[in-house]
């Protein structure tokens, strides 16, 4: 969660805010149900200690449904989630903030897409991070095996953050947990549970904190072209 005082924020007088968004899902028996809020918030974090950006306290429940056969698992609708940006956005216009970035960390929260497209209609507003070639970029970087579409899920990428960020999340049995599962023609329709019994979708036996902090580092970095594209605006 952001510690500043308001006194803080006067002094930096950020013009772009970022709002980690999460989700509330299962992860298999090794991750939390936080692990999508707790990814976006270290990226966030990582953002927020390179560049002058009002830092927003994370949405922790989101658009999850077709992870709904899993215990734990809690959702909202997309007309919530974007009401509720929607309303954040409006709130921080009014204190002189009318750039936001909305950090995601929950593939399945597909409405944001629509949020930044609308958003940006007279001219950029808002930016969506990262990006499928941010997170390729960042996977190169980090030296991961797997690729996005077989990683799609507590694999490499997400337990390697954690590893790295967060260690004491990440509990035994990541390392005997893969699930190959790269064919995927129905999960909207038919959701998780019809192509992975243990919820996970993607290769943990291969992750590392070192695949996790590199990973963080090129998305640090790659974040200056989406500060840039609002900023220069």
């Amino acid at each position: 969660m952001p510690t500043a005082t308001s006194t803080d924020v006067q002094e930096l007088q950020p013009r772009v805010a970022v709002l980690p968004v999460g989700s509330f899902e299962q992860h298999g028996t090794y991750l939390p149900l936080i692990t999508d809020t707790a990814i976006a918030c270290v990226i966030a974090q990582e953002i927020a200690a390179a560049y002058p950006v009002h830092l927003l306290p994370p949405i922790t429940v989101s658009c999850s449904h077709e992870h709904a056969a899993f215990p734990g698992t809690v959702s909202i609708s997309a007309r919530t989630l974007y009401t509720v940006i929607d309303d954040i956005r409006a709130s921080l216009a009014r204190s002189g903030i009318h750039k936001l970035v909305i950090v995601n960390g929950h593939g399945g929260n597909y409405v944001l897409s629509n949020v930044v497209q609308e958003a940006n209609v007279d001219g950029p507003a808002v930016s969506l991070f990262p990006l499928g070639p941010d997170w390729d970029r960042a996977r190169e970087y980090g030296g991961l095996e797997s690729d996005r579409n077989a990683d799609m899920h507590a694999g490499e990428i997400e337990t390697s953050i954690l590893l790295h960020a967060a260690p004491e999340l990440v509990r035994e049995g990541y390392d005997e947990s893969d699930h190959d599962s790269r064919q995927r023609p129905f999960l909207l329709v038919q959701g998780m549970a019809e192509y992975t019994q243990s919820g996970v979708i993607g290769f943990p036996s291969l992750a590392t904190a070192e695949k996790g902090k590199a990973v963080l580092e090129s998305l640090r970095s790659s974040f200056s072209a989406h500060f840039e594209v609002l900023c220069l605006s």
